[in-house]
This record gives C-alpha cells, structure tokens and sequence, in this order.
C-alpha cells in the first residue's frame, strides 16, 4: 500500500491510498490465450479531511500504477467536487498529452481492447480515480452517486450472462479452481448457460469466441439459441475474423444474433462488414475514445458501442458517450472487463444513469470468486437493482483487501501484468499470440 497525504476543509482531498491486488481467475479462453490464475486490479481510496472515504476499482498492471503514482500524489489539496481537473492533473503528472507513459508508441492490452496509447493509458486509470471522487462526494454529501450524474432514470439494470470457453482448471493445479468444470463444446457451453440462468436469472447471452474455427462456435450459438429460443444472443471473436469469415457468420447467425461484436479488427473492416450484412455490428475495441467516434460513424462500421467507464475516463464521459450515441442513433451497452465490486457499482450507477441504454450490460463478476466489498453483489433476474446509498453503496472489507494485496506483494512478479499468451505457454510452451484475423 502506498500512501499519499495533505489537506484542509471537509471536501479536501488529505490522503490518496493506492493497493494493488490479484484476484482469482478461472482459466477463461480468448483468441490470445487464456486467463492467469489471478489477474492484477488496483483500488484507490480517496480520504477527504472530513474523513470520508471515497472508493474506487480499476486495471492493477505495473504501467497502470506508473500512472496512478504522480496522480496520487498531485491530488491532496484538491477538492472531491473537482473530478474535471483529474485528466489534466493526470497529464501533468505524468508526462504531455500522447507521450507514451513507459516510452512505448503504443500498448496492446491482452490484444482484446485494441491498440492503446499512453492517453488511454491515463484515462484508465482517472476512471478509477473519478469514481472514487464522486463515491466520496456522494457520501459527504448523503447523495447516491446517480444522483450526482443527473438522476437515475431506471430502478434496476440488466445484465447478460457472459459464457466462456474454458478449461476445468488451470495448468500445474494453479489458482484457486471451482466447481464449473470445463466447457469446450457446445454440450459445455450450454450447460455454462443453463446454470447461469438457473443460479441469476440471466435472459441473454454473450459467447467469447476467437478460441475454435468460426464454425464450432457457430454450432456452440445454435445450441444455445435451441436451449434458449428467442432470447437475446451475442457473439465476440474479439477481431480475430477476417471480413469474408465475418460477412459468413452473420449470415448463418443472423435469425438468433442480437448483434455480432468486433467480428473484425479495426474500423475500415467492421464497416466493409456492417455494409453486407443486416446484422447489428457492436464494439469495444475500434470505438475506445472520442477522437474514434468520427470515423466509426459516420462511415457506419458500427451500430452498437459497449461503453465501458475504465477506457472512457470515468462516468461523466460514460454519459457523454451515451449522448453522442443517441445524436447519431448508434444503440448502447456496456463492456466488461475482469472487475470486482466497487467497478460493478460504478456500472450499474452509470447505468442507471443513462437513457439510451439499448442492451443488457456485460458483467464478468459472477466468474470472480473473490472481492473486496463486505456484501458481495448477487443477480437476480438478470438483474442488479440501483441502490440509492450515498455513494457507490458499498464498504471495503479491509481484511480482504490486505489478503488480497499480500497476494501481489508474495507474487514474483510473474502475474502482475495480464498475459494470456504467457498463461497459455502453462499447457502449451509453444503457444504465441496469433496474427489477426485467424480465420
């Protein structure tokens, strides 16, 4: 833990407490490889000389704490109501706008968000820090945190099963393990379904694929979408299609396909693919900052933006984007990434908060087995309802989050920066990130 200090009036800023965790990660399969059996994420808390403590959750690698270092220590003596000046505050702390933050051009994340420079970097880690503002600012102030984005204008949010390739455990016996078992067919990837719907209510569902040649997961859609008739199904190779491939499979897929996510890599291909096919076309990856709207617009390569606070730099932006979208009637959603529950709260605050939310969220949680809030959330009917708490709703169990952050201080340095071809080259010392598109 690192701890940052300063401070006046209640709303002040006097200390700044940065610990990086790892969590548990079941061995969840993706086009680069698969999930480590523990992943990093960082929690901030943001104390006030008031003595609130405001909490926020995002990415824990080493180039994401290189960041939050300087951001930390810039910010005692700054006021929680001030969460505009946090991406100029992150700016000066840590170098000019579009310098690389660790001297590097440009960061590929896992190869599943798209190409990232050192100004997505920065934003990924002031959405951490934003959310953990507002938190503060909603509990001094005895305000949800909805509350402070407007209103929200729904009691509860949607959100969608999100079933994985997978083995039954790690290799070596690594990491935690569960009682899921593994999930390679589409025999395994409807039972994956069944028992997300049986144990949270979830009425859609979203397959990641990339991991087998289109046509396995084609028949893994189709078995779901017999288990399930008329329920809402999405697909996400994470752009390992090429163009040809993509145009195929939302055509075999189209009667069961809400919409098809990133079936190719970059902007310039999802349009040649949204041009030949009705099917809706949704992303994460070509459409991660303002600056990419323009272009994926108005050139129409996609109909769905998966919103996501992390990239986007907070929930201001969140909300901004979902204007833009409803401008250009482009739909609404939210992407995942492996999260714990302050993020989820952050979500489903913003969520709340958000008109034009065309389509259930994703959520990774109800994979993760560990957290570090006292009342871990739980799905009902698909489901989270708003809470109207000050702030985020949720309080820090402070034993395990020490548990958790004694995990990456015991670590050899190995897991503290996601990998999935590392992980991979556990089971297959071969393995090396594919070249896009595979197929």
């Amino acid at each position: 833990m690192v701890v940052f200090a300063a401070g006046t009036k209640d709303l002040t800023i006097s200390e700044v407490r940065l610990t990086p965790v790892l969590i548990a990660d079941p061995p969840l399969l993706n086009t680069q490889g698969v999930h480590q059996p523990y992943t990093p994420r960082l929690i901030i808390e943001v104390v006030t000389s008031g003595g609130v403590v405001g909490l926020g959750e995002t990415y824990g690698d080493t180039k994401y704490l290189e960041v939050a270092r300087p951001l930390a220590e810039a910010l005692p003596g700054t006021s929680v109501a001030a969460s505009n000046r946090l991406p100029a505050l992150a700016a000066s702390a840590c170098g000019a706008p579009g310098e690389p933050a660790d001297g590097r051009a440009a960061v590929d994340v896992g190869g599943l968000r798209g190409v990232q420079t050192a100004d997505k970097l920065r934003l990924s880690v002031v959405s951490g820090f934003e959310v953990a503002l507002l938190d503060a600012l909603g509990r001094t102030l005895g305000l949800p945190v909805h509350a402070l984005l407007g209103g929200k204008v729904r009691d509860r949010v949607e959100y969608s099963a999100y079933l994985f390739y997978r083995w039954a455990e790690h290799p070596h016996g690594q990491g935690e393990g569960d009682d899921w078992g593994a999930a390679l067919d589409p025999a395994g990837i409807v039972a994956q379904a069944r028992r997300f719907a049986r144990d949270y209510g979830f009425g859609s569902f979203k397959l990641k694929g990339g991991v087998f040649e289109p046509d396995a997961e084609m028949a893994a859609v189709r078995a779901v979408a017999e288990a399930f008739p008329g329920h809402p199904l999405r697909l996400d190779p994470n752009g390992a299609w090429s163009v040809g491939t993509s145009l195929r499979v939302a055509e075999e897929l189209k009667d069961v396909l809400e919409y098809l996510e990133d079936p190719a890599g970059g902007t310039p291909a999802m349009a040649e693919v949204a041009a030949g096919t009705p099917v809706p076309l949704a992303t994460n990856m070509c459409v991660t900052t303002f600056e990419e709207i323009p272009e994926a617009f108005t050139t129409g390569a996609v109909q769905v933006v998966l919103s996501d606070h992390h990239y986007w730099g907070g929930l201001h932006n969140t909300r901004e984007l979902a204007a833009l979208c409803r401008t250009f009637g482009v739909g609404l959603s939210m992407h995942s990434n492996t999260h714990l529950g302050i993020s989820l709260a952050a979500m489903t605050q913003v969520a709340a908060a958000v008109p034009n939310l065309d389509y259930a969220c994703d959520s990774h949680y109800p994979w993760q087995s560990e957290d570090v809030i006292t009342r871990r959330f739980t799905f009902h009917g698909g489901g989270l309802e708003v809470s109207d708490r000050p702030g985020l709703g949720v309080e820090l169990d402070r034993d395990r989050l020490a548990a958790l952050h004694r995990r990456w201080v015991e670590d050899d340095g190995t897991l503290r920066d996601r990998d999935d071809a590392a992980a991979m080259r556990e089971a297959d010392p071969g393995w090396t990130a594919p070249t896009v598109p595979r197929w």
